[in-house]
């Protein structure tokens, strides 16, 4: 808890006051994925692959922008800057542990940077929501990463929906999932989506009790890969059960 607090304390000077009260969601996946290290690796080094892959071949790699870049465990972040001419990280929050551990490489070739990529704001304006409208003002934009992303916009915006009842319209999940897998396929350029897309709850002796569906509905775009997350393993959550999400990568 100590470690956590001190890491709390270190990031919140280094975020804009609209993204401070996420800081504790990205301390604790920061401090569970420390405790699930070894449960986590097969999924973080698919996640890296699948990126990898969707990379291989482009013609020119002069900007790539990772959209949920979060601790960087599942993004492949030393070939992306040697690769590429600039690397943008954007992200609710950046922990100051990533960006000391950034600063520590010879990366001079990646940026930072802070936004809400749910759409949610726009929505609640009546506007049409664009999450990744943004992108189009991006020069020389080669390559974009939606990783392991989406199923955490759908948890966010519900949760802020709950919180807004009778604010918002009923199928506000669905809409800004549904507009962030459009957003990467209006894109110009290629892109690759690693994202959860359900999870189960499943005691010692291998029965399922509890499925969801992470999308809500949404149906994602055929994948090019698929495997097992294994979020919560056996003691992590509970000795008598452990939760698994199956994830999709597309390219």
């Amino acid at each position: 808890m100590i470690t956590e607090a001190l890491l709390y304390t270190a990031t919140l000077p280094l975020t804009g006051k609209p993204y401070r009260k996420f800081i504790r969601y990205s301390v604790n996946l920061w401090s569970r994925a420390g405790r699930c290290a070894a449960a986590w690796a097969e999924h973080e080094e698919m996640s890296r692959n699948a990126i990898s892959t969707a990379a291989a071949g482009l013609r020119q790699k002069r900007t790539a922008v990772v959209l949920g870049s979060g601790l960087l465990r599942d993004v492949p972040i030393e070939e992306l800057a040697r690769d590429f001419d600039t690397v943008v990280l954007v992200d609710l929050i950046h922990l100051a542990s990533v960006r000391l551990w950034l600063s520590a490489k010879p990366y001079r070739n990646v940026r930072l940077i802070e936004r809400d990529l749910s759409g949610y704001d726009d929505l609640a304006a009546g506007r049409k929501p664009e999450p990744l409208g943004f992108l189009r003002s991006v020069p020389y934009l080669d390559f974009v990463v939606s990783a392991n992303l989406l199923s955490q916009i759908g948890r966010g915006v519900k949760r802020r929906y709950e919180a807004e009842a009778g604010h918002m319209p009923a199928d506000t999940v669905e809409r800004l999932i549904a507009a962030h897998l459009t957003g990467l396929s209006d894109l110009p350029c290629r892109s690759c989506l690693v994202t959860d897309i359900a999870y189960a709850v499943i005691d010692r002796n291998g029965r399922t009790h509890e499925e969801a569906d992470l999308l809500h509905g949404v149906s994602p775009p055929p994948a090019n890969a698929v495997w097992t997350w294994p979020v919560a393993p056996l003691g992590e959550e509970s000795k008598d059960y452990k939760i698994e999400h199956k994830v999709i990568a597309v390219w």
